[in-house]
This record gives structure tokens, C-alpha cells and sequence, in this order.
């Protein structure tokens, strides 16, 4: 454990900023390879399902007579357990926006809509006992705890779609609603027109037609208001039919876009582990020590094969008299690392405020268990040595076991 001196005595921030980042992936991350990560969400996804199933049961009177202690007892813990929850991802919430402070990200994550419903799945439960006469009112907010069953989706591939199906989806069906609300507006205008004088206790505005309008073009069709006249039916009739096809628009997007996800799953579920080589892309310049040389000239090691070369623009079948020079393309491949030897880099972009910034790599005060590898300045990768200095907006990347700040793993 690596302490630090300060004015006010010994600070323990390092090991506390590692035991928090170690609670921020047991509950926010999780993992299949880590057995207890995997255990809490298995935990956290049963007590939402078994409290939302005793909510459920407890309205049924003979359950609530028979067995109304027991179903009592079960939700006040997971009511408790949802409590205790909330307060480690309050704890956690640096970790989850890592570039707030420590009060800011608190706050987003307070503000957010997991925040919300987190906080709302617990506090409502306590509230009568400090207010009591507001028990009715909070009884009615424990309803927002069917909210959290969104933390399923996150844990689940298959759930995770539809998520992933909305947002890729946005333009399209933002476009489809926009559509349809146009059409709402211009056919109940339309409506009241042709039946305000006929009916005027049903059609008494304009929004008694966006009424009606809304029931038809949704299909829905209450009964509760529709047209008398001659002219009215005949528009109806057309409006009736042009609502299915306007209900069609978002449900055929939707549709397309599950079809390509489910798709997109099944290739890397089915191929995936099939490839067993990667690719990089390596254009020459002037000052590589490859150019001018051919490639069985190069010595490369064993398992490293160049797979394509690309000259002006032609795709070539790399043979060993072809002549390498600048400006050339080489897409070499090699094997991939196995599952299990993963090797995890943390990448670091700095900033102006870095203890880095400004100092060359010689003189950083870091572990000798940690090896910077990599350093990207302005789009270039260059190789780090002892003198280099690193500047405002170089992105680090850098192996090492310990925790680091502000930082990003890539898994290699």
C-alpha cells in the first residue's frame, strides 16, 4: 500500500481510489470472467424481479391475508437493498464520469435518469415514516421502481438491442413521429371543419378533432367520437386507411433495425472466435528504415506475415524481389492473443492540469512496474523514449497494474 505524507498526517487516496474503483466495476461494469462482478448482477437482477413480483401479490387479497408478513418482510429488504445500492454508486459516481469533480459527478449522476429511478425505488418506502401524512402520494411513486428493471437490459445482450435499436434508429423514427404528428394536426382540422356544424357537442374544437384523429390514425378507434356526415365518413374512411400505413412507417424501422442487430450478434457469436489474425495498416515515409528494401530482405519474425501492399493506389500481392519504397501501404497481420492472456493498457489523454504535461518521460514519477509504450500527438503514433516531453493533448498509452485517474482501458 504506497502512502502519502501531507500536512494533515498520512493519506491513504490511493489505496481508497483503488478499493473504489474495484466497487465502481463490481456494480456498474461487471464482467463473465469475474465471479463476483457476475454474482452481483445475478443478485441485483433477482431482488428487482422478486421485488416488483411481492409488489404484484400483495394486491391480491387472499396472498396478503395469508402470507402478508412474509411478502412485508421480503420487500423491506430489497427496498434496503435497493438503499445500499444507491449509496455505492453515489460513492462510485467519480468513477463513472471521470472527468467532473468529485461533487460534479455526483450531481450528473444524481440528475440523470438512473440516478432518478435509483433513488426513487427506495425513498418513497421510507418517507411515510417521517411524513405520515403523505403516505398515500408516496405509495403512488413506489410504482417508478418497475424503472429499474432497465438495469437488466444493461446486463443482457438480448435485451441490450432494443436500446441499441432506438438510438441507431433516432433520425428515422424522429422523422416517422413528425410525420404522423402533421398528419394528426391537418386531418383534425379537417374534421372539425366538416363536423362542427353537424355535431357540435362532439366536435366542440379543434382538439376534440386531434382526438379523434389521434384514435383513428392509431388504429385505436374508442367509438367515443366520429363523424356523421356524408363528406366526414368519406374522410374518415381515408384517414382510417392512411393510419395504417403511418403506424407501419416506425414499426417497419424498428423491425429492420432488430433484424440487423440480431444479424450483427449472430456473425461475431458464430465467427468471432474464428479469427485468429489481425490486421494493421502501416503507410512507409521517408525516414522508415524499410524503404529501399525488399521484403525478404526485411527479417521479419515468424508469425508476422505482410498480407497486402498498396502502390499508388494498386492493391499487390506481396512476393519477396517486390521492392518496398515511401508512400507504400503494408497491411501486415499477426496472430491474435488468446482469451486467456489478455493484456490491459490504460490509455491517458492529457490534459493542461497533468502532473505529465510538460515533463519528459525520464523524469515521471511512476512505478517501475509500469512501461509507457505508446504516445499519440496529433494524430501520429510515435515511440516514447527518455527525452521525449510529453505536451498538452498527447494521448499516453501505457502498461501497468496500478490504478490511474482519468484513464481508459484497451484490451489487447
Amino acid at each position: 500500500m504506497k502512502l502519502i505524507f501531507s500536512q494533515g498526517g498520512i493519506s491513504l487516496k490511493p489505496e481508497w481510489e483503488k478499493r473504489r474503483r474495484r466497487l465502481y466495476e463490481l456494480i456498474e461494469i461487471g464482467c463473465n470472467y469475474d465471479a463476483v462482478c457476475w454474482g452481483y448482477d445475478v443478485l441485483n437482477t433477482f431482488t428487482i424481479i422478486l421485488n416488483l413480483t411481492v409488489s404484484i401479490l400483495y394486491t391480491f387479497d387472499n396472498w396478503a391475508l395469508k402470507y402478508g408478513s412474509l411478502l412485508l418482510t421480503i420487500e423491506r429488504l430489497t427496498v434496503a437493498f435497493f438503499a445500499v445500492d444507491f449509496l455505492m454508486r453515489v460513492i462510485t459516481a467519480k468513477c463513472l464520469y471521470p472527468n467532473e469533480s468529485e461533487m460534479g459527478a455526483v450531481r450528473r449522476y444524481l440528475l440523470s435518469f438512473s440516478g432518478i429511478v435509483d433513488m426513487l425505488s427506495f425513498i418513497p418506502y421510507y418517507l411515510p415514516f417521517f411524513f405520515p401524512s403523505g403516505a398515500v402520494a408516496f405509495r403512488m411513486l413506489r410504482i417508478i421502481r418497475i424503472f429499474r428493471l432497465f438495469r437488466i437490459n444493461a446486463y443482457y445482450d438480448s435485451l441490450n438491442v432494443i436500446t441499441e435499436v432506438i438510438v441507431s434508429k433516432k433520425q428515422q423514427l424522429m422523422s416517422s413521429v413528425f410525420i404522423i404528428l402533421i398528419l394528426m394536426i391537418s386531418s383534425s382540422l379537417c374534421m372539425y371543419s366538416l363536423e362542427n356544424k353537424a355535431q357540435p357537442e362532439v366536435f366542440t374544437n379543434a382538439f376534440s378533432g386531434i382526438w379523434w384523429a389521434a384514435s383513428t390514425l392509431l388504429t385505436v378507434g374508442y367509438g367515443d367520437i366520429y363523424p356523421v356526415t356524408t363528406m366526414g365518413k368519406i374522410f374518415g374512411i381515408f384517414i382510417a386507411f392512411l393510419g395504417v400505413g403511418m403506424v407501419a412507417i416506425p414499426t417497419g424501422i424498428i423491425s429492420a433495425g432488430f433484424v440487423d442487430q440480431y444479424s450483427r450478434i449472430k456473425r461475431i457469436s458464430e465467427y468471432g472466435k474464428e479469427d485468429d489474425i489481425h490486421f494493421i495498416r502501416i503507410p512507409l515515409t521517408p525516414q522508415d528504415g524499410w524503404c529501399g528494401q525488399k521484403i525478404r530482405d526485411l527479417h521479419l519474425p515468424k508469425h508476422i506475415i505482410i498480407a497486402v501492399v498498396q502502390k499508388n493506389k494498386k492493391v499487390l500481392i506481396p512476393n519477396g524481389n517486390l521492392e518496398l519504397k515511401a508512400g507504400d501501404v503494408l497491411v501486415i497481420g499477426a496472430e491474435s492473443v488468446p482469451d486467456s492472456e489478455r493484456i490491459i493498457l490504460k490509455e491517458v489523454t492529457l490534459e493542461k492540469r497533468h502532473s505529465w504535461t510538460g515533463h519528459r518521460i525520464c523524469d515521471l514519477d511512476i512505478s517501475r512496474h509500469s512501461v509507457i509504450v505508446l504516445v499519440k500527438r496529433h494524430g501520429k503514433a510515435l515511440i516514447p523514449h527518455g527525452n521525449m516531453l510529453l505536451q498538452e493533448g498527447d494521448t499516453v498509452i501505457l502498461y501497468t497494474q496500478s490504478y490511474l485517474a482519468n484513464s481508459e482501458d484497451l484490451q489487447i
